[in-house]
């Protein structure tokens, strides 16, 4: 579009304004190409096909082939005013047009932010600790008595409740007299000390038999998830159906056959732990030095970041909030002004990640992609044709894809980094 007019009219931080003016004639010339096609083809009651008199053409499709002819013009002209002045924009443009009459030049402004120019520093002088998990034979121990745990039977006993017992209850619960919403249940199974239920809630079932039926008082947390109860007392009676202590299974064949181990020996077993205890050490290990190296990348560059992303980030941050939350009810979302601190911080990384990327060449290594589908679809009952949905899906491989190059970031950064290791006990790595 060589008549194409465009001036930059501001530009202040990451914010841009210009102006385009495309001319007239362009727009007639357009316009007029448009109606001569649309009068080849037109079909209007007393005409033949072709034959239809330009003035009627004109009369029936002008309006309409104008305005279709202008919204491309736009668009088109935007794209290339973009070109001439090597802008990239953030985000969609906010477009304000003048009055556009035929005959006249489509003139408008488009205001937008752009990414910002980033140069990098010198990434070599990143530093951070590298966690060196210790994994004792006593670790392995602790390991297989969670195991144990995981499988444990409830047997039930005739005797008042107490630490670590299972506790089976009918519940109903009110708020000033009225029932309380959520807040019943029956048949429900209550471990004492294992703080799934509220402090108190869990306190007025110790010492209880089967047959009780205690009433007690809650009072909710001020950081109670719902914001309704927070100080707010509720009072609850509840039925105990049964008082159950927890019998946990020998490490025997049956046992470690139903991990896979189809020898059922117990030091095949016992390698097998080990190996998995390495593995989730390492992915931990792994996530620790990311956080670490990522936190430093991001305060070594106070690099300006576009509102429209973080207003983006923040809203998709807010979305997933909603979802873990179960809440569909957009008037009961939480704030969209409480994730943008977070979501500022994720567009700087990203951008930062990014330009880790461009500067160094790094290229998403195919081989990694294919391991962490099969890493993926190994879960499954057939993994084969998992892995070939996930390779027929190009919005899931773009994800995989994403997190594979995020993770050769890492493996650039932790080479240039100045590493010192750390030793760590397993308990302390997983937060045991």
């Amino acid at each position: 579009m060589e008549d194409l007019q465009v001036s930059v009219e501001s530009a202040q931080g990451l914010e841009r304004r210009i102006r385009v003016n495309v001319p007239a004639h362009h727009i007639e010339r357009e316009v007029e190409s448009r109606l001569r096609s649309v009068g080849q083809n037109a079909r209007i009651k007393g005409f033949r096909p072709g034959k239809v008199p330009k003035t009627v053409i004109r009369q029936r499709f002008g309006d309409q082939v104008r305005q279709e002819v202008l919204q491309e013009l736009l668009q088109s002209s935007y794209a290339a005013a973009l070109d001439r002045e090597k802008f990239q924009p953030a985000g969609a443009p906010r477009v304000e047009a003048d009055t556009i009459q035929d005959g006249s030049d489509l003139s408008y402004t488009a205001t937008f932010e752009v990414y910002p120019d980033i140069e990098l520093k010198d990434l070599g002088t990143l530093s951070a600790e590298r966690i060196e998990p210790g994994i004792g034979e006593e670790d392995i121990d602790a390991m297989l008595e969670n195991l144990r745990r995981q499988r444990a039977n409830w047997v039930p006993v005739q005797r008042a409740a107490a630490q670590g017992d299972q506790v089976t209850i009918d519940f109903t619960g009110t708020l000033d007299g009225e029932p309380l919403e959520g807040g019943s249940g029956e048949q429900v199974p209550v471990v004492l000390g294992a703080g799934r239920m509220l402090e108190e809630f869990e306190k007025a079932l110790y010492a209880t038999s089967a047959g009780d039926q205690p009433r007690f008082t809650v009072t909710f947390p001020d950081d109670y998830h719902a914001e309704s109860l927070r100080g707010r007392t509720a009072e609850f009676t509840a039925t105990v159906h049964e008082v159950a202590e927890q019998q946990l299974p020998e490490i025997d064949a049956e046992f470690i056959r139903s991990f896979g181990i189809e020898s059922g020996d117990p030091g095949e077993f016992r390698d097998k732990v080990r190996e998995n205890m390495v593995a989730e050490a390492d992915t931990r290990v792994r996530a620790e030095l990311k956080r670490a190296l990522f936190e430093q990348l991001v305060a070594g560059h106070g690099i300006e970041v576009p509102a429209v992303l973080v207003e983006r980030e923040a809203q998709s941050l807010q979305a997933d909030a909603m979802r873990q939350a179960g809440v569909s009810d957009p008037a009961q979302a939480p704030a969209a002004e409480t994730f943008r601190p977070s979501a500022e911080r994720r567009v700087r990384l990203g951008l930062l990640i990014a330009a880790v990327i461009r500067d160094h060449g790094i290229k998403v290594d195919r081989n990694q992609v294919l391991r962490r589908v099969d890493e993926l679809s190994a879960g499954y009952e057939q993994p084969a044709q998992v892995r070939q949905l996930y390779l027929q899906n190009q919005d899931l491989m773009t994800q995989i894809e994403h997190a594979v190059l995020e993770d050769q970031v890492v493996d650039w950064l932790a080479e240039k980094a100045q590493l010192t290791g750390k030793p760590v006990a397993f308990r302390e790595l997983m937060g045991g």
